[in-house]
């Protein structure tokens, strides 16, 4: 087992890897921009690195700043968590370059299956079905265009290295292609350093099925069933279940066979997700993408399943075979998981940052929070404003239901806008209830949301919440006013004192000296 970890990432994931690595009696080391000095994933780490300036691309896409951080704290292997540089081949080469362990699939897995075009031809080469479209990235707005004359409109673009709705776009007829193109070259090029995009026919309505793939240096591949992402805004998902309300296992053995397939074909080791694209009308699914990293919903596979991917990943990373093969997995009940955004769905999900002033998080039977933040926090305006994922397990999808209608209640939030009130009214959705679902059910559920609670007059929407609403709002302004007139919070002393008292958590991790810092 490996001594030291450093763990090139931030958020949440970085405090559950710290978790995994102090369960394995191995020390966890932290990378962070100057936005990020203060964070909790810097808090619980035995030591710290400084990358640069609060850009990504200056601290937390900093490859030789990463490298020379984990070689200067004399760290064994670097965990990529997700996002950022977890699925860049040319990290992972300057790691093992270096001398390190990656903690992922090789390079060259990588650069098959996280490269979107060669990933389909990858699945075509299996024998499992993919989306009508482009096996080569577009060359020109020219070559878009004749593309999409072949598979005829609507037809979506996407970035070709990357995923997380980034370099996404959806176009109706050709005139609106070419604003589309630029746009999502532009976004593909911010995000992931790669401007090249593919084009695929638009299957109408599908759910969003992934299926989660682990592997071993040793020629173990498993799957571990499916999850449900087909709640999503702006292509980026927001809910996602295990089992999914399908819940046939006929269907899952077919798609977890096709994962393992695609898997083998590259040699792949480690954890993985592969995606599908499924109609409730025909049957059929379509290979969609591969991501060869951890996936943000993992924890409703671990809920369900009982096995622990971020252990397992660190594990056969250091060499050792998989804890369990396919006879021993098996699906108990179901969980479902939010994911808790600093952004405001009213308008439009857009982003939030600020302090976070009052936080109480939800507990009790069934309930997970895996969280990055604690009270007196403040989300940034760099990174993506998640500052949580809020999962819920039941021994049946409604028990399921019930819990996290239980533990949104209990969630609060105070100093910025959350997603929370848009969860909460979903998971009373009848549709949802139902488990009719599909891609476009945000675009649904708004449709509704506006059609149920129109807009009076005066211009102020129609709520039987709406006094309750203002008088927390104004109950917050106050308490806050008065915070900041306190002598120890303008000394800039409480967040760091006073919450160490309150959360057991950093009792022992905020000391007179604290983690060493680099």
């Amino acid at each position: 087992m490996f001594q030291k970890i450093l763990i090139a990432n931030r958020g949440e994931i970085a405090v559950r890897i710290i978790r995994a690595c102090r369960e394995l009696g191995v020390s966890p080391v932290a990378v962070f921009s100057e936005a990020d000095a203060k964070a909790l994933h810097v808090r619980m780490s035995d030591e710290a690195y400084c990358l640069g300036p609060p850009p990504s691309n200056q601290s937390y896409l900093n490859i030789a700043a990463i490298i020379a951080a984990a070689t200067r704290a004399g760290a064994e292997a670097v965990h990529p968590g997700y996002g950022f540089l977890a699925e860049n081949a040319e990290f992972a080469r300057a790691v093992t370059t270096a001398g390190l362990t990656f903690i992922g699939p090789s390079p060259d897995a990588m650069e098959v299956m996280g490269e979107k075009t060669s990933a389909r031809r990858a699945a075509v080469a299996a024998g499992v079905p993919v989306v009508p479209g482009t096996t080569e990235s577009l060359r020109s707005y020219a070559s878009a265009r004749a593309a999409a004359a072949e598979f005829g409109y609507p037809v979506m673009l996407k970035a070709a290295a990357g995923g997380g709705g980034k370099g996404m776009r959806q176009v109706a007829e050709e005139s609106e292609l070419l604003s589309a193109f630029e746009a999502a070259q532009s976004e593909a090029a911010a995000a992931f350093g790669n401007a090249e995009i593919y084009l695929e026919k638009l299957v109408e309505r599908p759910r969003h099925i992934e299926i989660q793939i682990f592997a071993d240096a040793n020629g173990n591949c498993v799957h571990l069933g499916e999850r449900e992402c087909s709640i999503q805004r702006r292509h980026q998902k927001v809910i996602e279940e295990c089992p999914s309300p399908i819940d046939d296992p006929s269907l899952r053995e077919l798609m977890g066979a096709a994962a393992i397939k695609i898997a083998r074909t590259v040699n792949y080791v480690g954890a993985g997700t592969v995606e599908f694209l499924f109609s409730d009308a025909t049957r059929e699914f379509y290979f969609l993408e591969m991501n060869t990293r951890l996936q943000v919903e993992h924890p409703v596979t671990e809920l369900v399943t009982g096995f622990d991917l971020v252990r397992e990943q660190i594990t056969v990373a250091a060499g050792a075979k998989l804890s369990f093969g396919q006879e021993d997995v098996r699906w108990r009940g179901h969980a479902i998981e939010c994911r808790v955004y600093a952004e405001d769905p009213d308008n439009n999900f857009f982003p939030s940052p600020g302090p976070i002033t009052f936080l109480r998080v939800p507990a009790g039977p069934g309930i997970r929070d895996d969280s990055g933040v604690i009270e007196g926090d403040e989300v940034s305006i760099y990174y993506d404003p998640m500052i949580s994922k809020l999962a819920a397990w039941g021994n049946t999808r409604a028990q399921a239901i019930d819990r996290l209608r239980r533990a949104l209640d209990e969630y609060a939030v105070g100093g910025i806008k959350t997603s929370l009130a848009f969860f909460r009214e979903i998971v009373r959705d009848e549709e949802f209830i139902a488990g009719r679902l599909d891609t476009g059910f945000i675009w649904r559920f708004n449709e509704r949301r506006r059609q149920e609670r129109p807009h009076p007059a005066g211009g102020a929407q129609a709520s039987s919440l709406q006094p309750d609403i203002a008088i927390i709002a104004a109950a917050l302004a106050y308490a806050r006013a008065q915070r900041k007139t306190a002598p120890d919070y303008q000394a800039g002393e409480q967040s760091k004192w006073k919450l160490a008292g309150r959360e057991g958590i950093l009792n022992r991790m905020v000391t007179k000296n604290g983690p060493k810092r680099g």
